[in-house]
Order: C-alpha cells, then sequence, then structure tokens
C-alpha cells in the first residue's frame, strides 16, 4: 500500500482555499478514479495525466489508483488539479524522492506531452498560500508556547522530540504518513517493488527553508511573483519539474522574480484635455473621483459621456499595496485573468446591456462572481443604461449600498466584495435629442417618460451626482485645441489632497459614512442648514438623497480645503440631484 500527499489551492474568487491531493495506489484491478466533488475538467484529468506521464518516460503504475481531492465538500474546477496528481503518483509509486513534497504547492494543466499549460488563478493561488504561511505560523508559535508551558517538568531531549514532531506533521501539509515518515528518517523500510525504487530514489530537495514554495506553469509563474512572502518556481514541463525535485544540480530551477514597477510598461491612459467643452461634467468628475461618489450622465450622441467616463480612473489616487493585491487575486481566479502589466492599475468594467445578472453582478453553480466584483476597487461603466433588463439593474441596489454582494445558492453561500464606483450614462430619450435646440427630437412625451421610467426610484437614489451634457456646438468644436484645458494630472493632484483630507479625517471616503458619521463630519454652516432642509421639503427628498447631498457638499468642501461645508458648496450639491427630474 502507497499514499503520497500533494498540496494545491482551488479557483474560489481570489480565496484560493487550499486542497489536499492525496493518491493511492493499491493492488488489484488496474483502475484511475478521482473522488472529491470534481467537476468534469478534473475527471478528464485521468487521461491528460495517463499519457502525460507516459510520454514523459515514467512508469504508470498498473494499480487501483485513487485520487482524494480534500476537502470533499468544496467544487473542484479546471486542469490545475493535473500537476498535483501526477506528482502524487510519481511519489506513491517510488519515482520520487521521499519528502520532497512537503511544505511545497503545485498546480498546472498538463499536456499530452507533458509539457504546463498556462493557467488562471495564479495570482490569487499565491496569495492564499501567503495567508495559509501566516495562519501556519501563528499555530506554530501558539504549540511553540504551550510547550514551553508543559515542558518545564520535563527534560530537554524529550521537549526538543516533541517539537520536530509538531513541525514536521505540520510541514507535511496534510497528514500524509508515508510522507512523514519518510521525511523524519525513512524509520520504516518499505516493501515491495515500491520500496525497492523508494531506496534506489535520490535523495531530493530538502524542505524549504525560507517560507513556502509554489511551482506552477512557466508561463503563469510571473504573476505569482508579485505577492511577497511566497517563492515562486516556474517550470516549462513535467520533467524538468521532475529533475528539479530529485536535487539534480544541473537541472535545479531558479525562483521567478517579481516584475519590477519600472519594468510595467506605462499605461496609455486618456487624458481630460482632449475631451472638448463639457466644463460642468469635468467638474462633477472630479468631486466624483474626490468623494468616490457614483455617476449618472444624462446627454445626447456625441456629447461626450463616454470619454469622460473612460477619464475617471485617471483621477483616482494610485492603489495601495492592500488594495493592489486585492484587485489582482480577484482579477486572477476570475476567467477574465490577471496580467502583470495591469499590476496596481485601478480595473475599468464596461459589460454591455445586454449583460445578464448573472454577468453583472455573478452567479451560477458553484457562484462566481460578476462584473461588479471584477470593478472592486476600480470603476464600473454602464453606458446605454436604460438599455439593460430592468430587472438586471435593481439587483445593483444592494451592492452599491453596502460594497457586498452575497449569492447564495443550494448548500453554499459566496460573500463577493464590490465596493467599485459606478459610473453611468444614458440619453434622455430613445432617439437622444430630447431637449436639443434643432427640434431633431421626435420623441413623444409619453414615450420619453416610459424611457425614463425604465430606471427606478430607488436605484436613482443612490446615485450621488446627476449631470445633464449639453450638445457641443459647431462653434465648440471649430476651437477645439486653441483653448487651454486642464490635464488630468492638474485634477488628480487636487483628488489626492481631497482624499487625504478624508482619511485623516474619518479613515475612508465621503460616500463611505454611514449616518452618524455624516452628522459628524458632514455638517454644514447655518445657512448651508437651512437651504439643505428647504430643499429637502421642496423636493420631497428620501432620508437616503439628504444624506448623500450632504455627502457630496463635504467632498466638494475638502476640494477647497474646508473645514465645513458652506451654503455655495450646498446649493452646488443640490444641483446635481436635479439633472434627471429636469429632462
Amino acid at each position: 500500500m502507497s499514499l503520497a500527499v500533494v498540496r494545491s489551492r482551488a479557483p474560489a474568487a481570489g480565496r484560493a482555499p487550499e486542497v489536499t491531493v492525496e493518491v493511492h495506489l493499491a493492488n488489484g484491478l488496474p483502475s484511475f478514479s478521482i473522488v472529491g466533488l470534481p467537476d468534469l475538467e478534473v475527471r478528464e484529468s485521468r487521461e491528460r495525466v495517463r499519457a502525460a506521464l507516459q510520454n514523459c518516460g515514467f512508469d504508470f503504475p498498473v494499480r487501483r489508483i485513487t485520487v482524494n481531492l480534500a476537502p470533499a465538500d468544496l467544487p473542484k474546477e479546471s486542469g490545475r488539479f493535473d500537476l498535483p496528481i501526477a506528482l502524487g503518483i510519481l511519489a506513491a509509486n517510488g519515482q520520487l524522492p521521499p519528502g520532497v513534497l512537503a511544505g511545497r504547492e503545485f498546480a498546472g494543466e498538463l499536456s499530452l506531452t507533458g509539457a504546463l499549460r498556462p493557467m488562471r488563478g495564479a495570482f490569487a493561488m499565491a496569495c492564499g498560500t501567503a495567508r495559509g504561511e501566516l495562519a501556519e505560523g501563528r499555530r506554530r508559535e501558539a504549540a511553540a508556547g504551550s510547550n514551553v508551558g508543559a515542558g518545564e517538568d520535563v527534560g530537554a531531549d524529550e521537549n526538543m522530540g516533541a517539537g520536530e514532531s509538531i513541525v514536521a506533521d505540520e510541514g507535511s501539509g496534510a497528514g500524509g504518513r508515508n510522507d512523514g515518515d519518510a521525511e523524519a528518517g525513512q524509520g520504516a523500510a518499505p516493501t515491495g517493488n515500491a520500496g525497492a525504487r523508494r531506496r534506489r530514489a535520490p535523495r531530493g530537495l530538502p524542505p524549504p527553508s525560507r517560507g513556502p514554495e509554489l511551482y506552477l506553469p512557466l508561463d503563469s509563474a510571473a504573476e505569482a511573483a508579485l505577492v511577497p512572502g511566497v517563492t515562486v518556481y516556474g517550470a516549462p514541463d513535467l520533467p524538468a519539474l521532475c529533475a528539479h525535485l530529485a536535487g539534480a544540480d544541473e537541472a535545479r530551477l531558479s525562483p521567478i522574480a517579481a516584475p519590477s514597477p519600472d519594468s510595467t510598461p506605462a499605461a496609455n491612459a486618456p487624458d481630460l484635455t482632449e475631451v472638448v467643452g463639457q466644463q460642468g461634467a469635468k467638474r462633477a468628475l472630479e468631486i466624483a473621483a474626490a468623494g468616490g461618489h457614483h455617476l449618472l450622465m444624462i446627454g445626447p450622441p456625441g456629447a461626450g459621456k463616454s470619454m469622460l467616463a473612460a477619464r475617471l480612473p485617471g483621477l483616482l489616487p494610485p492603489m495601495t499595496d492592500e488594495e493592489a493585491l486585492v484587485s489582482a487575486a480577484l482579477l486572477s481566479a476570475s476567467r477574465v485573468g490577471f496580467s502583470p502589466a495591469s499590476w496596481r492599475r485601478r480595473p475599468f468594467r464596461t459589460p454591455h446591456h445586454s449583460s445578464s445578472a448573472a454577468a453583472l453582478v455573478g452567479g451560477r453553480n458553484p457562484p462566481q462572481p460578476g462584473e461588479i466584483t471584477l470593478a472592486h476597487l476600480g470603476v464600473l461603466f454602464l453606458d446605454e443604461l436604460p438599455e439593460f433588463d430592468r430587472h438586471v439593474l435593481e439587483m445593483l441596489r444592494e451592492p452599491l449600498e453596502a460594497g457586498r454582494i452575497t449569492i447564495s445558492r443550494v448548500g453554499l453561500q459566496a460573500d463577493f466584495p464590490a465596493a467599485c464606483q459606478l459610473v453611468a450614462a444614458m440619453n434622455p430619450c430613445p432617439c437622444g435629442w430630447r431637449g436639443d435646440p434643432s427640434g431633431r427630437c421626435r420623441c413623444t412625451p409619453e414615450v420619453a417618460t416610459r424611457y425614463l421610467r425604465k430606471l427606478s426610484g430607488p436605484l436613482v437614489d443612490r446615485i450621488d451626482l446627476q449631470v445633464a451634457l449639453p450638445a457641443l456646438s459647431p462653434a465648440e468644436l471649430a476651437e477645439r485645441g486653441t483653448r487651454p484645458a486642464e490635464a488630468s494630472a492638474m485634477v488628480a493632484r487636487r483628488v489626492a489632497a481631497a482624499r487625504d483630507r478624508q482619511l485623516a479625517r474619518q479613515g475612508c471616503t465621503n460616500q463611505m459614512l454611514g449616518g452618524r458619521e455624516t452628522d459628524r463630519f458632514c455638517r454644514p454652516d447655518a445657512e448651508g442648514e437651512r437651504l439643505l432642509r428647504e430643499a429637502g421639503e421642496r423636493f420631497h427628498w428620501s432620508a437616503r438623497a439628504y444624506y448623500r447631498v450632504l455627502k457630496v457638499a463635504r467632498t466638494i468642501a475638502d476640494l477647497a480645503g474646508d473645514a465645513q461645508p458652506d451654503a455655495a458648496q450646498i446649493g452646488e450639491a443640490i444641483r446635481y440631484r436635479r439633472a434627471i427630474e429636469l429632462v
């Protein structure tokens, strides 16, 4: 009886929970079965692994092979488990040195020739490995503390032995008895043909001495190397990896170095100077960037709505280390994927108006993140907003308010972050020319009203800034490039200064303030309070609208460097709630 244990991880929307791959070889009729809730891709691993091992010159055991992917209640998908399954078979069959798999994690899809194909989720897997190492370190410290306390009455030699056994058990990754015995010094001599092969096998690599090691396909290792605290190796194929694990000096793999920020090509970000006119909309865009507010732009075709939305990421402050890790992990585990070239760049997602509810907010079974999660810490741009299915739009209510979305399925629940900044654009009517002085609009009032009613009141109530964009006149277009326009870099500096004031004052952006914090930090002066009360009574605002006006006014004051919003700033914030009512 032979058993090998290999550690890997499953792609689960950035969490990358640990999966223990247990390979058992037993006597009996030859078979190859995989258990542990695998999907179709994982079940197909049997044929890929069999062909890869044979084509690479390894012996495929003619025995009863059972592969268990634990925990059994976690759904497993994709071909990432090909590599750990193949290594487990080789280790259980004595073709790899004992103990070389301990303290290391593996993932990768095998081709029939044994080459390792690129995989999604490499960055998320590295994040999970780093988190697992931190948790393991805390457990070791707790165990060491308890051993010191319990060892006051025993000899030093006994304490040392207990400490070694604890470390060895934890280093094995999943408690595999055969790997643990081999690593402890091969105390029990193996029996049978497998035992003979083990005795002939080279000593192999020693256990990792500085943190966990992660082995991935060569084309996927660069993104994982961005995660600190994890040593990442990239292997081109199965024979090269096995030679490295066997300790062959001429076949040693080198750790992958993390790409430096200077080596990442700079993004050709669009600039505000390219937008003709629309000074009022540019002002609203600056306020939205400074306070993290949602923005709705209403205007005719060609007014510049999409151009303005595309320039919002360039106004936002750079990502912190933690934000960059979270965003990259979400993208890496999704079907979108992550590239090191987009490191520290805020996501800008632009789903088509034909998108389904599952595509926009998440769905499927097991649950997968939607566009609102992929835009976490970035911008979600919904162009032609009324053309989206109303049912789909209504599903945005809760995540826009809470910054998270929970998707429940039978026996399974997933909680995804969704703290994105919504920017939406729409025409004032189906033809797009309602209110144009030329009289080009052919929509009746009933048709225009029906068009606007596709947006429910509760959804519009959650959008802080609502701006009407006029059509550009021929004179404005003729003067393009002749008038100096403010560049995005200048606006971004003001936005960064306003954000710094918010973080120093309350630790978050103004848009994230709760009711109690809004009363504390956003209270205007006496004249502003009177103006706000009159506007609330006249326009019949909800409590949500009232507080959102206060938060927008607080952002305007932060841009101006004022300690308290005044009446003029309250008045500007009120105007940003009126655009859709005036269409």
